[in-house]
């Protein structure tokens, strides 16, 4: 199917707008594609996506799936301290995971609202599935200090198992250490794609505005030092 390019930029098709969110058009081929808005008109949606606008035939739609995006608690910029420091500094030392790289993930699961349900029923700020918090030990999930805990446990077992391979590591957080091992590399999701570049991102920039260089590694337990016995090593899922 081709997309026909009806519009510019900046010119609105849509009776509603998501600002800052958006949606996955999801069509009968199997095609899912990313828009700021859209609206049925007549036989046809009308679309509005990053780059310009373009229609469909309603025919072709299969399905309409929103993206998990939360409301900011906090606004940030990327020099400002993130909230949470000392709990998050906390549960670094812990589990031996910088700072920086839990504050990063935090930020990307759940913009720092500890209140945050996802359409998958994860919750909290480092957005745990309840069977996954259940295992590791969490009375509370939208307890700011067992949620950050038991998230940044999880990761660390990630990052061992992957061998620090960060990249690994935050895919598996996304998608699952199945998907992952099923692919062999980051699986092909555009939401799990998107999801590991912003977490890097932000944790570059961290990582420079603090100590002005390039983003460090995080630090972990010497290399093929397995986690503790009671860590769970499986995903969220």
């Amino acid at each position: 199917m081709r997309l026909r390019q009806i519009a510019p930029l900046g010119l609105l098709l849509v009776a509603f707008a998501h600002g800052a969110r958006a949606d996955y058009i999801v069509l009968r081929n199997g095609q899912r594609l990313e828009v700021t808005g859209y609206q049925l008109v007549g036989d046809k949606y009308k679309l509005q996506m990053v780059g310009g606008s373009a229609e469909i035939p309603a025919s072709e739609v299969a399905g309409i799936e929103p993206q998990d995006v939360f409301t900011p608690v906090i606004r940030l910029k990327a020099s400002s301290q993130a909230p949470y420091r000392e709990l998050v500094e906390k549960s670094a030392l812990r589990y031996g995971v910088d700072a920086d790289l839990i504050s990063s993930v935090m930020g990307a699961e759940s913009n720092f609202n500890p209140r945050a349900v996802s359409r998958k029923n994860a919750r909290g700020l480092m957005q745990l599935l309840p069977q996954t918090a259940a295992r590791l030990g969490v009375r509370n999930i939208f307890d700011p200090q067992e949620n950050i805990d038991a998230g940044t446990r999880y990761l660390q077992t990630l990052l061992v198992r992957y061998n620090n391979d960060l990249a690994l590591a935050l895919a598996a957080y996304n998608a699952g250490p199945q998907r992952v091992g099923l692919y062999g590399r980051v699986p092909p999701f555009p939401e799990t794609i998107s999801y590991v570049r912003r977490v890097k991102s932000e944790y570059t920039k961290r990582k420079s505005s603090a100590h002005g260089q390039p983003g460090e590694r995080p630090a972990l337990p010497a290399a093929g030092e397995p986690p503790s016995a009671a860590t769970p090593t499986t995903g969220q899922f």
